[in-house]
């Protein structure tokens, strides 16, 4: 299934993406794409719903995020080697952790603000995992059972607030806007292979990252196993995983977003998001 959220900001409602292409509303069913929706069960009662018995939406809303009620938003850094290179940074021997406030979230088309005094904003093209049965303690054999699905995440970043401003990166990570995802969480049992999936970023229509999940230091179950030892991930939680070489630090000059261009990317199989950039 293709699970998503539409109409206005703070008035979504949940969907999912039939055959075609189209809308269909699944408000009859369900409140919102959350919660206890995503568990093994709630999805089970999704899968069972003819999607042509639902409402047809018509028009073109807005898409919004495709999880609503995110609990946590927790972020991986430098978890593709190549990354790490081209950011100056020494290869991780476990995973790199810092959040992204869930303030931060926005829809996969919605404008992205380059924030009041930022000089270095970045992009960054990621999986996101999106949780769906909760634990601690996973044992990594067990790690994709706990998995709702996969959606596509834009990292974006404020590198000098992040790196150059003291304390941790979290403060560069969590401006408003800085945090979209979707268009669709697709679930996982329609995703053949997480560990190798491509992605890919452009701004004004120039490629920047070209890269694959298959590539990534840690995997998808490694970093479930791994945050687990620390906290409980909960239904709804949503970890975006690192990013591919081709972010905007590691340019020759560095390049960073000023106001005005236009960001395109996406992910085999999760969908694409467009945005366009504007001054906070």
């Amino acid at each position: 299934m293709k699970l998503l959220r539409y109409g206005p900001k703070g008035h979504e409602k949940p969907g999912l993406l039939d055959a075609a292409g189209g809308i269909r509303d699944l408000s009859a069913h369900i409140d919102d794409i959350a919660g206890d929706v995503l568990t093994p069960e709630g999805l089970a009662r999704l899968q069972a719903i003819d999607p042509a018995s639902l409402p047809q939406v018509s028009g073109d809303p807005r898409i919004g995020p495709c999880v609503g009620r995110v609990g946590k938003f927790i972020c991986i850094g430098l978890n593709y080697a190549d990354h790490a290179a081209e950011s100056g940074m020494d290869i991780p021997k476990e995973p790199v952790v810092f959040n992204k406030w869930t303030s931060a979230i926005s829809g996969p088309n919605d404008d992205v603000e380059v924030p009041r005094g930022a000089t270095k904003t970045d992009w960054e093209v990621e999986l996101g995992v999106v949780i769906g049965k909760g634990g601690r303690y996973i044992d990594e054999a067990d790690a994709l059972s706990h998995v709702a699905g996969y959606c596509v995440v834009n990292d974006v970043s404020e590198r000098e607030w992040q790196i150059e401003r003291g304390g941790t990166w979290d403060k560069g990570k969590g401006h408003d806007t800085h945090g979209p995802i979707g268009p669709w969480l697709v679930t996982a049992d329609a995703v053949t292979d997480v560990n190798n999936l491509g992605m890919w970023l452009e701004v004004d229509g120039k490629r920047y990252q070209n890269g694959s999940t298959a590539t990534m230091i840690f995997n998808v179950p490694q970093i479930i196993a791994y945050l687990s030892r620390f906290l409980s991930l909960q239904p709804g939680d949503v970890i975006s995983t690192g990013t591919p070489p081709g972010v905007g630090l590691g340019q020759k000059p560095p390049v960073y977003l000023k106001g005005g261009e236009v960001m395109r990317l996406g992910i085999d199989g999760l969908g694409e998001q467009m945005q366009k950039v504007v001054k906070a």
